[in-house]
């Protein structure tokens, strides 16, 4: 977002020139010849709106005057003002100043005046829904000579407008639910060109508070009553908890609200919440198994009679449902129809379509006799396609064309379906329920975010491509602590224009300007700090985490995962200490807190991994890291108190959310440690003082161990393996005391090109090991081919007789042949990043594109633009990857293709697929998904190690052939949205990692 420097009083000040994300800005600071004064030297424009205006317009307009006196101190007058045939002396008399004047067309009897005696043209706006324009006018009434209109084509449109101002004055969104400080401006102005929206390009867009226990509940039960909830239910979710959730939805430019639903009831919990809902502009609904407007099932267990089974209960069921589309008459609804079973499950496995076309038939005619109509195609509708209903779609239920198809995401962000293009004429449209938060399998996560808005706009955008714009609606849980990537789903929504992969970061960067009032340089740091925290969550939920997840052995994985959680929490302690006393509240709960708590939780479990493989390897270090474990567990409850105690408590309960100790998929009852291990302090092992771990094995020297060979005793000695093409460029040896006995080692090599670093060390119980790296300085003094080398590791230690232990180290020189360019093998395999393709063509205008940021390492590419094309095998777009193998087996090497979680969501009959060939060879068409049951899932999804899990699906193609040169890999589209992060070629030697091998050298 660009920044004004002014020079105000002979020095270079900067100023936030603050602009709405993601909508063209009309607001300055200083005046100019094309500009109208808002505020200007402590006086205000008075603003005039109709006693006949919309009530949330009039709610919206006094937000405006409240967060133009936030900016500036100076609160303008807001008059309801009558246009009447004679100008009145007094209560009708024209302001003496120029005016602001605020109106919805067809409704303020003051908008249709000026538009009439202005001759002020609306038609890009009119009938249009939530448009809105701003622009000076002239003689915009009779004795006025100018006034700034503000207009919106329907109610909406106007407090969208209104809302967009406040947040160019520099008022957040999340002033009051994320503590955002606004900053202060002397003067405001707009341009007299003003701004304009259209119609937004999804038509409801709106978020779902669900899995509210125990964070959300609890803190609403603290700060919105006095101890007490409603009467029937115990919910602390009234109006004045709601009234503050519907202005925050509306600035955020939403429109929709499934509210919470556990142990509450929207309509019955507080009788003035589905009136506010109404009155400040916000469309209400129930959630997917919620059917008209009714809670279930809470609802249903205090009022309803009988089972809540339509087989032999209907009678009391669409009773149950009358009342409630009754009760929601008055006010802008939007009704779920169809059914579920009782508490969010499946029914019965003997519920048929015919039963289910009958529930619609019925909730149809109810809607017929409430609103007294025989068309309801003008009542919005949604049919939930959640799960197994949307396996009653597949077998061939059908619903009448003005119900909307919410369809759904698989839980995981991944969207099970969007429309086809047969289905994209239906008048009633289709959405998509999409989640950052879920409680089920595999796995609960609920406790931080973990979603990249990368991977929300692949997914999003498909939805856009393929027509499904009538509503979106997404879980959020408790709200927070997922508010950014709310604002970017609920921005999206409301112009999908304005975002592509290309300039997805620059969300995250004017979010960073705007919440934190950042230089460029911090806001540019803010957004990587972003960028990483939700690339390092996404890549396997915290929940899921375990202490094994990244490879304590090979690839240095586990200690790079670690350098990066730690090099990202010293630039998020950087920014946070960098801001004054008033910011570091908002930059704690929207960045710095997600930030450490989630490094705390990944280093515990890492260093509990690396405590039970110490054990293992009866090294003293064992203890120390299990005491770090432990300190750790204990640092998880101090950042939640942390977060709790900021701004005298107000976020009390808000991170109550149990993390830690998965037993199954539900939360467990309390957080639990990892298990670990000690040794024994004063217990010198078996095999001596000096125990020896080389890089790549779990086992260790000497004495015996069962990862030191298949036999698990008498074993030979280590051996390492390194080339001139290897990306991690030496290997190390753990030196590491046996017991409590302390000694001296020296490390020594039988060859000259071997260095070895250090080459000597003391290790003793407070120092119980030390890591020696094994490197080549110069390959130009090794021969070509495998050279070979000892290590000698000897220990001198006080009483306790002297150890060496052998390390056989060979070094392998490899040439390609000359002039060769492309990636080249190292170490056994070749390791390419998606993007990084050494060509790549383009057909029919499609060619593979990069997502920046998206996926677990760098990035990630999928075809674009998106389209509904199709290819055979080999004849679409390609990518290509020239690479150097010196190895195969027996000619063979496998080909893994590592790709974003993705759904065949045009259907198992058109489902994802690419071609994969080498050189040659005749193309490969891969499905990398399977089919799957209607409403289920496919193969490989499921389970705690499944690609969802996994957030990654391998597909693994091998090749004969193949033998040591030069040779292209190449990738061609057949289907649209297939994602692919990652490609590795493993000609013999890859080892087993979470992220995969590091990328190859590049000559």
């Amino acid at each position: 977002m660009a920044r004004v420097l002014a020079c105000l009083l002979g020095s270079l000040t900067l100023l936030r020139g603050i602009y709405a994300i993601g909508q063209d800005a009309c607001v300055t600071f200083t005046s100019s010849s094309s500009s109208f004064a808002v505020v200007n030297g402590k006086t205000a424009s008075p603003i005039l709106i109709s006693a006949d205006e919309w009530p949330g317009v009039q709610y919206a307009a006094a937000d405006f005057v409240a967060d133009i006196q936030r900016v500036t101190s100076v609160k303008p007058s807001l008059t309801n003002f009558t246009v009447t045939a004679s100008v009145a002396p007094s209560a009708n008399k024209p302001p003496s100043s120029s005016p602001i004047i605020i109106g919805t067309l067809g409704k303020s009897s003051l908008i249709d005046a000026v538009v009439k005696s202005s001759g002020l043209d609306v038609s890009s706006i009119e009938g249009k829904w939530e448009s809105f324009l701003t622009r000076v006018v002239h003689n915009p009434l009779p004795g006025v000579e100018t006034a700034y209109v503000i207009i919106g084509a329907d109610k909406r449109g106007t407090i969208f407008a209104l809302y967009d101002h406040s947040e160019q004055f520099g008022v957040s969104p999340w002033y009051w639910w994320a503590d955002v400080p606004t900053t202060t401006q002397t003067n405001l102005f707009v341009a007299t060109s003003g701004c304009a929206h259209g119609s937004p390009s999804v038509k409801y867009r709106g978020i779902f508070l669900n899995d509210e226990q125990p964070a959300l509940q609890n803190w609403a039960a603290e700060k919105f009553t006095n101890g007490t909830g409603a009467p029937l239910t115990g919910s602390p979710f009234n109006h004045f908890f709601y009234t503050q959730l519907f202005e925050l939805i509306l600035r955020l430019k939403g429109n929709f609200l499934w509210p919470a639903q556990w142990s509450s009831a929207f309509g019955t919990d507080d009788p003035q919440n589905q009136f506010l809902a109404d009155a400040y502009g916000v469309a209400m609904g129930t959630s997917h198994e919620e059917p008209m407007m009714r809670s279930t099932p809470v609802e249903f267990s205090l009022f309803g009679q009988g089972p809540w089974d339509y087989t032999t209960n209907s009678a009391n069921i669409n009773q149950f449902w009358l009342v409630g589309t009754e009760r929601a008459k008055p006010f802008e609804s939007v009704y779920t129809v169809g059914m579920r079973g009782f508490g969010d499950l499946p029914l019965s496995e003997t519920t048929d379509i015919s039963l289910l076309e009958s529930v619609i038939a019925n909730q149809t005619d109810i809607l017929q006799t409430v609103y007294n109509t025989s068309d309801v195609s003008t009542i919005p509708q949604v049919w939930a396609l959640y799960k197994e209903v949307e396996g009653y779609y597949d077998d061939g239920m059908r619903v009448p064309d003005y119900i909307t198809l919410l369809w759904s995401d698989d839980n995981f962000g991944n969207v099970r379906r969007y429309p086809t293009i047969e289905e994209r004429n239906r008048t009633g449209g289709a959405g998509v329920y999409y989640h950052l938060d879920y409680v089920g399998d595999v796995r609960d996560y609920k406790w931080i975010t973990s979603n990249q808005i990368e991977k929300v706009h692949q997914q999003m955008s498909l939805a856009i491509q393929r027509q499904a714009d009538q509503l979106w609606i997404l879980n959020v849980g408790d709200l927070k602590p997922y508010e950014r990537e709310i604002e970017f789903f609920l921005t999206y929504g409301w112009d999908a224009s304005r975002w592509a992969p290309s300039n997805i970061s620059t969300f995250v960067n004017q979010w960073a300007t705007r919440e934190f009032d950042l230089t460029t340089d911090k806001a540019a740091t803010v957004t990587s700090i972003v960028a990483n925290l939700t690339r390092f969550n996404a890549r396997r939920k915290p929940e899921l985490l375990n202490s094994t997840t990244y490879s304590l052995i090979n690839y240095r994985e586990a200690d790079n995962v670690l350098a990066s959680w730690a090099a990202l929490e010293a630039a998020s302690t950087s920014i946070y200490n960098s801001l004054s006393s008033a910011m570091q509240p908002a930059f704690f709960q929207l960045v710095h807190h997600p930030v450490l708590a989630s490094n705390n939780v990944a280093n515990m479990l890492i260093s509990a991994g690396m405590n039970n493989l110490r054990a293992s390897q009866a090294r003293l270090s064992t203890n120390q890291l299990a005491d770090t474990v432990e300190q750790l567990f204990e640092k998880d409850f101090d950042f939640e108190q942390q977060y709790h105690s900021i701004l005298n408590g107000k976020w009390d309960h808000m991170m109550d959310q149990t993390h830690l100790g998965y037993f199954y998929w539900q939360q467990p009852m309390t957080n639990s440690m990892p298990l670990i291990s000690r040794v024994q302090t004063k217990k010198q092992a078996l095999a001596g003082v000096m125990r020896i771990a080389p890089e790549g094995t779990l086992g260790a020297w000497p004495g015996d161990n069962p990862n030191q060979c298949s036999q698990g005793y008498s074993c030979p000695p280590p051996s390492m393996t390194l080339d001139n093409f290897s990306p991690i460029v030496d290997r190390y040896i753990d030196v590491g005391a046996g017991g409590p006995a302390p000694f001296t080692f020296t490390a020594a090599s039988n060859v000259s090109w071997l260095t070895l670093t250090p080459s000597k060390g003391s290790i003793s119980p407070n120092a119980p090991e030390q890591r020696v790296l094994a490197g080549v300085p110069d390959w130009s003094k090794l021969a070509s081919g495998v050279n070979s080398a000892q290590i000698t590791f000897t220990a001198t230690s006080s009483g306790q007789p002297p150890l060496s232990v052998p390390v056989m180290f060979y070094a392998t020189k490899n040439t390609p042949s000359g002039g060769f360019k492309g990636f080249v093998e190292g170490t056994g395999v070749i390791s390419i990043e998606a993007a990084h393709a050494t060509r790549k063509t383009t057909v029919q205008g499609i060619s593979w594109t990069e997502l920046p940021g998206l996926g677990r390492t760098v990035s990630a590419v999928t075809p674009m633009p998106l389209s509904d094309a199709t290819f055979s095998a080999g004849a679409g777009p390609t990518l290509e990857y020239d690479f150097f193998n010196f190895n195969s087996e027996g000619g063979n090497v496998t080909a893994i293709v590592f790709l974003s979680p993705s759904l065949n969501a045009n259907t198992d009959q058109n489902p994802l697929a690419y071609s994969i060939q080498i050189d040659s060879q005749a193309p490969v068409t891969t499905n990398p998904v399977g089919p799957e049951i209607p409403g289920g899932l496919p193969n490989g999804w499921e389970t705690n190690d499944g690609w969802v899990a996994n957030s990654i699906n391998t597909i693994n193609t091998t090749f004969g052939g193949v033998n040591p040169g030069a040779h292209t890999l190449k990738i061609s589209m057949i289907t649209p949205a297939v994602v692919i992060q990652k490609i590795v070629i493993d000609t013999g030697g890859l080892q087993p990692s979470y992220l995969g091998p590091p990328e190859s050298i590049v000559l």
